[in-house]
């Protein structure tokens, strides 16, 4: 269904009520502000820079508004310092669950790194089990109300720490529990994915799914490295693969607004990224996130327009609710706004999300065909 000038309601509508699956979106970057502020008041957490929970939610936003990555991670140290006791790990995956479910998330896989949750005194396992109890809990939670949804966690290690091995670990030992893979995460410049190859040939030994945040913030060498070096299953973020791409004559980039509306025959792929498009390899894209960041300039001129036309495996994601103050709707009604997708376009990329989901076929199969595309049937 195409968008026209008569229709904005109606596709505003068609976004709240889609079903929609999620790949890329942090725990600690989606909790809510009024429970940062509970929390805190419970734990005796005093460094936060707002108490009021409306202008707590403004500071996240705007001090992520910075234009670099490095900047952007330093926000987080407010919500990984509250989520430090069983309790508060519980909670605050619970409202995950029950948030994303509201918000039309039939599946969602929410990535944390346990070894950020120690200061209190926590195992690595405890901190594991804290969380799944919570989505589990969310998940009932978000039943009773009346919203389904299935809610898997990836484990994440720190690509500037040493505990890459012991995470990996965690991965496979709590895969049959909720647990449905592993990531690296943090700031890309000087630590490639490389360093942790231990941690990926072991989940490969161990037929175990992986994702690598790569080609956000540094170029074709990161993802060239997390596929060809470390065999990821998918590309957390991936944006620059753009800078394989020639539109005509030029590199892409020259002229970021004109390259979003390229045409397709004009486009040429370089050799690695004719691989991730022939080896159908996810992209986790998350379009407000990578503009706060500096991997793409606009909305209207994200790379994601493009390479969906190119038929690379797109996914749309949130990464970090919070500090974008945005939700899976938010980022839909985005594109159809600035890049003027339709709810083709968005059943699209949902089933390319349900395709690459970390969870058997069967599974992903019966969700597209009996939540996904009747979902969209039904608006269309």
């Amino acid at each position: 269904m195409p968008i026209t000038d008569d229709a904005p309601t109606a596709i505003s509508d068609l976004v709240q009520r889609a079903p929609k699956v999620l790949l890329h979106d942090h725990l600690d970057g989606g909790l809510r502000p009024a429970t940062i502020i509970e929390i805190a008041r419970e734990t005796g957490y005093d460094a936060l820079p707002a108490t009021d929970a409306g202008e707590l939610g403004a500071w996240f936003r705007d001090a992520a508004d910075s234009g670099s990555l490095v900047r952007y991670l330093e926000t987080f140290a407010h919500t990984v310092a509250v989520m430090q006791t069983r309790e508060s790990l519980v909670r605050v995956a619970s409202e995950c669950a029950q948030d994303l479910a509201a918000d039309g998330v039939v599946y969602a896989e929410v990535r944390f790194a346990p070894e950020q949750h120690l200061v209190g005194g926590l195992s690595l396992t405890e901190v594991v089990e804290a969380v799944l109890e919570g989505f589990r809990d969310g998940e009932h939670a978000a039943a009773a109300a009346g919203h389904r949804i299935k809610v898997g966690t990836l484990v994440t290690a720190m690509r500037h720490a040493a505990n890459s091995r012991e995470i990996a670990r965690l991965a496979v030992q709590y895969r049959d529990l909720g647990v449905c893979g592993f990531d690296i995460a943090g700031a890309e410049a000087g630590f490639p994915p490389t360093r942790h190859l231990d941690a990926f040939e072991y989940l490969r030994r161990e037929n175990a799914h992986f994702t690598i945040h790569a080609g956000e913030a540094f170029g074709l060498p990161s993802i060239w490295e997390a596929i060809q070096w470390c065999g990821a299953d998918r590309l957390g973020h991936g944006v620059r693969i753009v800078d394989d791409l020639r539109v005509g004559s030029r590199p892409y980039g020259a002229d970021p607004q004109a390259d979003a509306a390229a045409r397709v025959e004009d486009v040429t792929l370089g050799r690695l990224a004719a691989y991730v498009r022939d080896m159908r390899i996810p992209l986790e894209m998350a379009p407000s996130s990578n503009v706060q960041t500096g991997a793409a300039p606009s909305i209207a001129a994200h790379p994601i327009a493009l390479l969906a036309r190119l038929r690379f495996r797109v996914t749309l994601n949130t990464d970090n609710r919070l500090m974008s103050g945005t939700s899976m709707s938010r980022e839909m009604q985005l594109l159809v706004d600035e890049v003027g997708w339709g709810a083709d376009d968005l059943r699209w990329v949902t089933v390319n999300a349900m395709k690459s989901a970390f969870l058997p076929f069967d599974q992903r199969l019966a969700l597209i065909n009996s939540v996904i595309k009747p979902g969209y049937a039904e608006l269309v």
